[in-house]
C-alpha cells in the first residue's frame, strides 16, 4: 500500500474539525446563525453569505428515504427529487432540520412541484431560471431573480446586503473555487495521482466544512501532500489505466457505485464534468464589475441540460477531454431525468464523432439492485479501451 493509499483511507470526514451537521447545529443553537438550504449549483451562495446566513447543501443522494417520499410522489420520478423530499418529510436530514429558508430554482418540472410540498414544511423561495439561451433577455430576467432573492434575504433575516459585503463574499467563494480546482486538476497528470473516489471524498469534505478558511487550508494541505508524494515516485495508478470522464447527472453517495466499478475494472476516473465536480467551479465570478451583474453572468453560464440549446456543455466537455487526456466518457443519467436523458444522443454524437473517443450511457437510480448489470457493462467498456 502506498503512502497516499493509506492517507486517503484514514481521511475520515466524521473525524475532521469543522465538518458536518454538528457544526450546523452549533451555528444555529449557539451562535444564532440563520441557515439556508440549497439543492442546486444555480443557487448564488454569495448572496446567502452576504446576508450573514450559512448556505448548506441539503440531503438528496440516498435511497434510504425514497419509500417515504413515494407515499406522496410518483414512483417513476427522479430519485434525486424523491430522496430530497423523503429526507424533508422524515426529518432525517440534519441540515434540513436547522434550515430557516430553502432557495430552489426551476431547473426541472419535478423539482418545481416538489418545492410546492416543501413549502408546507419550511419556507421555500424559488428562483425562476430562464432557459432559452437568449443571452440578452435571459441576463435581464436572471438578474431580476438575483435582486428578488436579495430582497427576500434582507427581509427574512433583517439585514442589508451592501455591494461591498457582496464583493467580499464573491472574493471568498472564488478563492474556494480556485483551491478546489488546484486539487482536482492534479488528475490532469498522466498517470493520475488521484482516484475518482478520492476526488469526490475531498470535494465532499470541503462542501460540508462551513469554516471556509479551514476548508481551503485543508484542501491546500491535501493538494501539497499528493503532489509531493507523486513527485517522490509514489505512483499508484498505471499509465495504461484508461482515463475516464464522467458527465451527466449529479454523482455522490448512492451513485458512487459507478465510480467504484470503473476503478475496480482497471480504469481511473480523472474528471467529473457534472455538478459534483468541474461544472460548479470552472467559471469564476468577475470581481471587477457590479456584483449583481457578475453573479448573474456566472450562474447563468452553468452548462446544465435544462438549458436549450445547451452548447456550453459541449464546449466544456471538449475542453476537459483534451486537458485530462480522456480515453472514454461515461454519461451517467438518473432514471426519469428527461433533460439529461434526451441529451445523451447529442453528447454521444459529439464524443464519438468530433472527439473520436469511446462513449457509454448508463441509466441508473439510487438502489444497488443494478450493480451486477452495471459491472458487466462498465467492465466491458473499460476492457475495450
Amino acid at each position: 500500500m502506498s503512502n497516499l493509499d493509506e492517507f486517503f483511507n484514514c481521511l475520515n470526514p466524521e473525524e475532521l474539525e469543522g465538518y458536518g451537521p454538528i457544526v450546523i447545529k452549533d451555528l444555529k443553537e449557539k451562535e444564532d446563525k440563520n441557515i439556508v438550504g440549497t439543492y442546486c449549483i444555480f443557487t448564488p451562495y454569495e448572496l446567502i453569505s452576504a446576508a450573514e446566513a450559512v448556505p448548506v447543501t441539503l440531503c438528496s443522494t440516498s435511497e434510504a428515504t425514497i419509500k417515504d417520499a413515494e407515499k406522496h410522489l410518483p414512483r417513476n420520478l427522479c430519485p434525486l427529487i424523491k430522496s430530497s423530499y423523503g429526507y424533508a418529510i422524515t426529518d432525517k436530514c440534519p441540515y434540513f432540520h436547522f434550515t430557516d429558508l430553502i432557495v430552489g430554482e426551476t431547473t426541472c418540472d419535478g423539482k418545481k412541484k416538489m418545492y410546492e410540498y416543501l413549502d408546507d414544511i419550511t419556507p421555500v423561495h424559488v428562483m425562476k431560471l430562464p432557459q432559452a439561451n437568449d443571452k440578452e433577455k435571459d441576463f435581464e430576467n436572471w438578474k431580476r431573480e438575483m435582486i428578488i432573492l436579495k430582497n427576500k434575504l434582507e427581509e427574512k433575516f433583517d439585514v442589508t446586503i451592501t455591494d461591498q459585503r457582496l464583493k467580499e463574499e464573491i472574493k471568498k467563494k472564488n478563492l474556494e473555487r480556485k483551491t478546489l480546482k488546484e486539487f482536482y486538476e492534479l488528475a490532469k497528470l498522466n498517470p493520475s495521482p488521484l482516484y475518482g473516489t478520492e476526488i469526490l471524498q475531498v470535494l465532499n469534505i470541503s462542501k460540508f466544512t462551513f469554516d471556509k478558511e479551514l476548508a481551503n487550508q485543508r484542501t491546500k494541505d491535501i493538494t501539497r501532500k499528493v503532489r509531493e508524494n507523486y513527485n517522490n515516485g509514489d505512483i499508484r495508478i498505471s499509465k495504461d489505466a484508461p482515463r475516464i470522464l464522467i458527465t451527466g447527472c449529479p454523482i455522490g453517495n448512492a451513485t458512487e457505485k459507478v465510480v467504484k466499478l470503473v476503478e475496480e475494472s482497471g480504469g481511473v476516473v480523472v474528471c467529473f464534468e457534472n455538478c459534483t465536480g468541474v461544472k460548479r467551479n470552472k467559471e469564476l465570478v468577475n470581481e471587477e464589475v457590479n456584483p449583481i451583474d457578475a453573479l448573474t453572468e456566472k450562474y447563468l453560464n452553468t452548462p446544465c441540460s435544462c438549458m436549450s440549446p445547451n452548447d456550453n456543455r459541449i464546449d466544456l466537455l471538449s475542453e476537459l477531454i483534451d486537458e485530462y487526456q480522456v480515453d472514454g466518457v461515461i454519461d451517467m443519467v438518473l432514471q426519469a431525468c428527461h433533460t439529461y436523458n434526451v441529451e445523451t444522443f447529442r453528447i454521444k454524437e459529439f464524443v464519438t464523432g468530433k472527439k473520436e473517443i469511446s462513449y457509454i450511457n448508463l441509466e441508473t437510480d439510487y438502489s444497488q439492485s443494478d450493480v451486477g448489470q452495471l459491472k458487466t457493462r462498465i467492465s466491458a467498456f473499460v476492457e475495450m479501451l
